[in-house]
């Protein structure tokens, strides 16, 4: 039998917590409520959780504090949970690296499948993969890079780079297209898809990460196509 996947939800409101527990359980999640942010980090380690429910409103410190903490050593996805509607808290908590933003109240149906959506974009890199060793399955190669779909995997510069998955599909997406543009709502359409809920800025946030780790190469660029949207640039 295979392994249930482990939900680390963290809320302050009980009932929603439990209600969120419920819903999880029955889709045969594993499932461990905390109440603060002090625990969620401290449970962290030993619980191993494969996705975070993590909402920003939260006793001592904050969700977007526990992100950043977080981020700073793992890469497991996190979907935040919060009643602030505001673009500037949704481009924030995606900034600090979170996979997706819900605002309160929401479906409970909506989150499992989003849960579902993101745990399908994500997979961990086998510990003995190695930069430049032969690529398998799905992947796009340039100098200097290889986005490889299949094993969620990016090599830059002969580095291995870690990546959310939301970025690294953004980037075999517009990469696997070479000199094509692509409209910011086209972006948001392919890349985060179930009718996704956002704003275009995601997008942007989203290239201005990338662009922190994948500088432009002497052969080829992430491009900002001004009053449309960006491609990958192949230069000739």
């Amino acid at each position: 039998m295979a392994e249930k996947q482990r939900v680390l939800i963290v809320d302050d409101d009980v009932n929603i917590a439990e209600l969120i527990s419920l819903y999880l359980i029955k889709e045969c999640y594993e499932t461990l409520i905390v109440n603060d942010g002090e625990e969620a980090l401290r449970v962290f380690p030993d619980f191993k959780p494969n996705i975070i429910l993590l909402d920003l409103m939260l006793p001592g410190i904050d969700g977007y504090q526990v992100c950043r903490e977080l981020r700073a050593t793992s890469q497991v996805p996190i979907i935040m949970l919060s009643a602030k509607g505001e673009i500037f808290d949704k481009v924030l908590g995606l900034e600090l690296g979170a996979d997706d933003y819900m605002i309160k109240p929401f479906d409970s149906k909506e989150l499992v499948a989003r849960v579902k959506a993101v745990l399908r974009r994500y997979h961990a890199v086998p510990a003995s993969a190695q930069p430049g060793s032969d690529q398998q399955g799905e992947y796009v190669e340039y100098p200097d890079l290889v986005v490889n779909l299949t094993n969620y995997s990016v090599t830059y510069g002969g580095r291995s780079v870690e990546m959310p998955p939301k970025e690294l599909e953004l980037l075999y997406f517009l990469a696997a297209s070479p000199n094509q543009v692509f409209t910011r709502e086209q972006l948001l359409d392919h890349i985060w898809g179930y009718e996704y809920i956002g704003d275009t800025r995601t997008v942007d946030v989203h290239i201005k990460r990338l662009r922190e780790k994948i500088k432009d190469n002497s052969n080829w660029a992430l491009t900002t196509v001004w009053g449309i949207g960006y491609k990958f640039e192949v230069k000739r």
